[in-house]
C-alpha cells in the first residue's frame, strides 16, 4: 500500500505527540517529534548560558548552532524514539517546565527554524512519516496528504500538563502551568517566522472532551479515508 505523509499541528499540550506516536506505531510509519528538536536546542541554550530568566543572547546561540547535533534513537524499553543532544539522551530533561518556559522564544529564531526544517524535510523524503509540531502542515510538509490541526481549551491543556508533571515528580503548581501555556500560545501565534496557524486544508480536531482512544480512532479513520482514496 502506498505510504503518505501525515502532519499534525496544534497548540502546546494538545496531545499531538501522543496521538502521532500511536498512529505511527499502528501504521508502521516513522514518527518525528519536531517539538522535541526545539526543546533540545533550548536545553543546549540553557546549558551554554545563552538564555535565562533575565537575558537571551540570540547572537551567541545562532553562532553556536553548528555545535548542535540532534538525533532520535529507539528506546528498547518504551519502544519509542528518545531524543539525543550531541550524543546524550536528554528525553527526560527536555520535558521539564523550565525548558517549556523558554522553548517558544528559541523556536521563534529564524536561523533555528531554518536549520530544523531542513532536517525535518530530509526525514520525510520517502513518506511513511508522522510528524507533529507547529508548522508541519504549513512549512515543513505543505503537500502532506493528511493534515490535522489540534486544539483544546487552555484550562484543559493546563490540567493535563499539570497532572503529567506531578506524576513525574516535578514540583509545580497549576497556575504556573496555565500561565506557561497561555504565554506559549501567544508567542507561537504571533512570531514573524512560521507562526502557528491552521493550514487551509487541515482538519481541525478539538479534543477538549475526547478520550485518548476517541482521539486516536478519529484520526485513524481520517487516515484510512485518505489511503483508500489514493
Amino acid at each position: 500500500m502506498q505510504k503518505i505523509t501525515i502532519a499534525i499541528d496544534g497548540y502546546s499540550s494538545t496531545g499531538k505527540s501522543t496521538v502521532a506516536k500511536q498512529l505511527a506505531k499502528y501504521l508502521g510509519y516513522v514518527y518525528v517529534d519536531s517539538g522535541a528538536m526545539y526543546r533540545a536546542i533550548t536545553l543546549f541554550a540553557m546549558e551554554q548560558g545563552f538564555i535565562s530568566d533575565d537575558h537571551f543572547d540570540v547572537k551567541g546561540l545562532i553562532s553556536n548552532l553548528e555545535l548542535v547535533q540532534i538525533s532520535f534513537k529507539l528506546n528498547k524499553e518504551t519502544h519509542v524514539a528518545d531524543v539525543y543532544l550531541n550524543g546524550i539522551n536528554v528525553e527526560k530533561r527536555i520535558r521539564t517546565l523550565e525548558v517549556s518556559n523558554f522553548v517558544s522564544q528559541v523556536a521563534a529564531i529564524s536561523e533555528v527554524r531554518s536549520m530544523l526544517v531542513k532536517q525535518q524535510q530530509q526525514m520525510g523524503e520517502e513518506r511513511g512519516v508522522v510528524m507533529d509540531g507547529r508548522d508541519i502542515g504549513t512549512v515543513v510538509f505543505p503537500k502532506a496528504e493528511l493534515k490535522i490541526f489540534m486544539i483544546a481549551s487552555a484550562e484543559k491543556r493546563a490540567q493535563r500538563r499539570y497532572k503529567e508533571l506531578i506524576e513525574r515528580g516535578d514540583n509545580v503548581d497549576y497556575s504556573e502551568v496555565l500561565h506557561n501555556i497561555q504565554e506559549r500560545d501567544y508567542i507561537d501565534t504571533h512570531r514573524k517566522d512560521s507562526p502557528l496557524i491552521k493550514a487551509d486544508d487541515a482538519i481541525e480536531i478539538d479534543n477538549s472532551n475526547l478520550t485518548l482512544d476517541e482521539q486516536f480512532q478519529n484520526i485513524l479513520q481520517l487516515t484510512t479515508q485518505v489511503l483508500e482514496g489514493l
